[in-house]
């Protein structure tokens, strides 16, 4: 009987498209699915008994492997990013969710590892950074491009930055953007959100801890900081660290030194801080929430993202790019968007930015059975909203010299394709809609048409 059982549950992990793997409490592999197999070259014989670490040698083993956090903090883990090697040593980018095994008595007996192989999308991310303005950031307003110029200025800096932006308008991009132009790009990025870990668990992700310095600390974990340790590192929502955290990470870009909690060794890094918040930073100073030495010390290059509502020029542009996204990511053939479905969108305000549009493309999409996003398919509160008084499709008249530029570049393609419009939007990578829309509003309609 048990024979069987075990056959009829490996046949139905067999069956699952997702890799997934099982470990008992000393991390040595007991279980492996076909899809593993499948995804890393491997056989099944070959496997079982091993630590997981020497077959799958993810970047996250060393110091944030989550069947250690799982078992460390009972909590699951849920699509976290990491790479794991096939047996030929490429690297396959993987979303990962992990979960405790417990026996009969609830006893942690080990620990399940799922996980997603991610690599289709590589393609459509050099696709789409291929088309974008800058380093797979969409943006042509002249504030972005300003933006962009300063990325470029600063490239070979290692000072602190802090953007500032609301939610939604892109703030990790910018700061990927800074990563991948620095001398550090080939080594340690690392990225947290000090908005979701309670205080002690935070100061446990940044700086580590040792075995028994607090209740769940079964293990010694490596920190973030020791993982980033001559790259780089990425802190979001940094206006909501604990103050006490605050001293913690003053002094480390002060001086550059730590301790992991529970430990009276001073360690020493070199790293770049990148940090971001959507608060208004001001008011955080005011109310004393947040440091005033500690935002000087971030605030060297200071980079302020603009609202998608204070840019609507780059709306068309941002659809167009979202509308090639879903296009690979999903087998429809949808090119374009109609002019009633992108009068709506240009005159919505975006309380949620950029974010909140990509979504509104995917929910179009999700909604589209023929080969154009109409109006009829967005989703409901931006149909019902009240059009916002500003809105205009492009805003080229406040700024000549980029007028001047677009209507120059733009005239070449056209002339350079005999002004065939179907040419110049592939071209281009926009719909013939967009295309026409943009020829009107620069007075570049031919004259024959």
């Amino acid at each position: 009987m048990d024979i069987i059982q075990h056959n009829l549950t490996q046949d139905i992990l067999d069956s699952l498209g997702e890799g997934l793997f099982t470990v008992d409490k000393d991390f040595r592999i007991n279980s492996i699915n076909r899809a593993a197999e499948l995804v890393f070259g491997l056989k099944r014989g070959d496997v079982l008994g091993d630590f997981c670490k020497n077959i799958f040698k993810s970047d996250r083993c060393l110091g944030d492997c989550p069947i250690q956090r799982v078992l460390e903090t009972g909590e699951n883990v849920y699509d976290l990013e990491g790479q794991m090697r096939h047996t030929s040593g490429r690297k396959i980018p993987v979303r990962v969710n992990a979960a405790i095994l417990k026996d009969e008595s609830q006893r942690p007996i080990g620990g399940v590892v799922s996980f997603r192989d991610m690599s289709y999308l590589e393609k459509y991310r050099e696709e789409l950074k291929s088309a974008s303005s800058f380093q797979g950031i969409v943006g042509q307003h002249k504030s972005m491009s300003e933006i962009f110029r300063l990325i470029e200025d600063i490239s070979e800096s290692d000072s602190s930055v802090l953007i500032l932006g609301e939610s939604g308008t892109g703030k990790e991009m910018i700061a990927n953007a800074i990563q991948a132009l620095s001398p550090r790009n080939r080594k340690p990025y690392v990225k947290i959100n000090c908005s979701v870990f309670p205080p002690q668990m935070l100061a446990s992700e940044l700086f580590g801890h040792v075995k028994g310095a607090f209740t769940d600390a079964i293990r010694e974990r490596v920190g973030r900081f020791d993982l980033a340790n001559t790259g780089t590192i990425f802190l979001d929502e940094i206006a909501e660290m604990p103050l006490q955290m605050q001293v913690q990470l003053l002094r480390v870009l002060q001086e550059g030194t730590f301790e992991r909690l529970g430990e009276s060794t001073t360690r020493r890094v070199n790293v770049r801080v990148i940090a971001a918040t959507n608060r208004n930073i001001g008011k955080e100073l005011a109310a004393g929430n947040f440091r005033d030495d500690l935002y000087y010390r971030l605030n060297v290059i200071p980079i302020h993202l603009p609202a998608l509502r204070e840019r609507r020029s780059d709306i068309p542009h941002l659809v167009q790019h979202f509308i090639n996204k879903f296009s690979l990511l999903s087998s429809k053939n949808i090119a374009e968007i109609d002019d009633d479905a992108m009068d709506l969108l240009c005159s919505y305000d975006w309380p949620g930015n950029v974010r909140e549009l990509e979504n509104a493309i995917e929910y179009s999409f999700a909604r589209t059975k023929e080969s154009i996003l109409r109006a009829s398919k967005l989703p409901p509160s931006i149909k019902n909203a009240m059009p916002a008084q500003s809105a205009r499709y492009f805003e080229f008249e406040t700024d000549p010299e980029h007028l001047g530029q677009d209507i120059k570049h733009l005239k070449t393609i056209l002339e350079k394709n005999k002004w065939n419009r179907s040419k110049v939007a592939k071209e281009l990578r926009i719909g013939r809609t967009t295309l026409w829309r943009k020829m009107k509003v620069l007075g570049l309609l031919n004259p024959e048409s």
